[in-house]
């Protein structure tokens, strides 16, 4: 039986992209993610995280998808919210690695809804889907998918920061670097990497 995970990185920030990741592997390799103590990438060092994130992705088949800041905004404008934009990405790569089990960390304050509306979107009813909450801290192979996509945005983050030669933190809206930033930032000539559709933004502009 193959398992996929499937997390994201980069939901919440008003800078950089949101990178959804797929962990695939055979259900009785996922014990090799036990013994190399996989976890919820929240709660690793970004050392830690890069040194896992390079031996998941030589054990098991990957996934990446990244949607960059004009993206969300330009989906956004259309009436396509986050959980929408997040959900057809999800829907791709289990479409992509046709799995037996896919578990997702759910996006969705309900589940079961988000377990339909994937199912409804790849249109295959020999998988079997399952959204749950904190699916990251509960099953491994979820918790590598969560490595992987936070590894892939902070790759992406620090790209942006030597490209323009400028440090903005974390990207998230409270974060005091990432404030600073943005205060001096002229609010007609935005750069590329922030979402311009963020309310975070938007106050600026008023």
């Amino acid at each position: 039986m193959k398992i996929l995970g499937v997390d994201e990185a980069g939901r919440g920030p008003v800078i950089g992209p949101l990178i959804i990741a797929g962990v695939m592997l055979p259900k009785e390799k996922i014990k090799t993610l036990e013994r190399l103590q996989v976890k919820d990438s929240k709660k690793l060092t970004p050392k830690k995280r890069t040194y896992l994130a390079k031996k998941i992705k030589k054990i098991s088949k990957y996934y990446i998808t990244r949607i960059n800041a004009p993206t969300i905004d330009k989906l956004r404008a259309t009436g396509i919210n986050l959980n929408e934009i997040e959900k057809k990405a999800i829907a791709d790569i289990i479409k992509k690695s046709q799995p037996d089990y896919a578990i997702i960390d759910s996006v969705d304050i309900k589940p079961k809804r988000f377990e339909k509306e994937i199912r409804k979107l790849i249109k295959n009813k020999n998988i079997i889907i399952k959204a749950e909450h904190k699916a990251d801290t509960k099953y491994p192979i979820v918790s590598a998918a969560s490595i992987i996509a936070k590894t892939q945005r902070e790759k992406e983050i620090e790209k942006i920061k030597k490209e323009y030669k400028v440090e903005f933190g974390s990207g998230y809206p409270n974060d005091p670097l990432t404030k600073k930033f943005l205060s001096t930032l002229k609010t007609d000539k935005l750069p590329d990497f922030i979402r311009k559709s963020w309310a975070t933004i938007k106050k600026m502009q008023t």
